[in-house]
């Protein structure tokens, strides 16, 4: 066997190694996508990730061909009113733990949407890891799913239309995230 070869051999089982602890770091529970109605600007997708190994890892960066802007997001109680705000520090995802992400909670903001979510679509979503680096997922749209108990159901008026740069602005309702 040449030189050439051994190392092509090496370079090979080295990137498949890596692609598949990329895809075997984080397993995906439960996802799903909605949009407050066909004509939204804004939509959200609600991802429940486990990290499978036992290192810790944090949850960085968002992509999704779905819209011209997406960011991790969060709800946050300030004077009474739930405020939605960006995560830009990301979330952590403890070794062996997992993070829901729900109406009202942590959430995927995509901003710009370049279509209208369907009913039983899927959203390609580009989730980006600290150390396990990226993971795409194939997130459902479904608009009829209802919020789990308890989450979502203290917002004011107004996540779908006019959330543009809104970090901050009141919004979300059941229907909404």
């Amino acid at each position: 066997m040449s030189i050439k070869l051994i190392s092509a051999a090496v370079l090979a089982a080295t990137l498949s190694t890596a692609a598949f602890a990329g895809d075997m770091a984080f397993k995906v529970t439960d996802s799903y996508a909605r949009s407050a109605s066909a004509n939204a600007k804004t939509g959200a997708a609600f991802i429940t990730l486990k990290n499978m190994t036992d290192t810790d890892d944090r949850l960085i960066g968002v992509a999704s061909p779905a819209a011209k802007r997406v960011e991790l997001h969060t709800h946050m109680e300030n004077d009474g009113v739930m405020k939605m705000t960006h995560v830009e520090e990301g979330f952590p995802v403890m070794a062996g733990e997992m993070i829901e992400m729900q109406r009202g909670g942590k959430h995927v903001m995509m901003m710009g949407l370049n279509g209208p979510f369907e009913q039983g679509a899927t959203v390609p979503v580009t989730l980006t890891f600290e150390k396990a680096g990226e993971m795409e997922v194939m997130v459902p749209v479904d608009l009829e799913r209802q919020p789990k108990e308890g989450h979502g159901m203290k917002h004011g008026k107004g996540h779908g239309e006019g959330h543009g740069n809104g970090h901050g602005a009141k919004h979300g309702s059941a229907s909404d995230s």
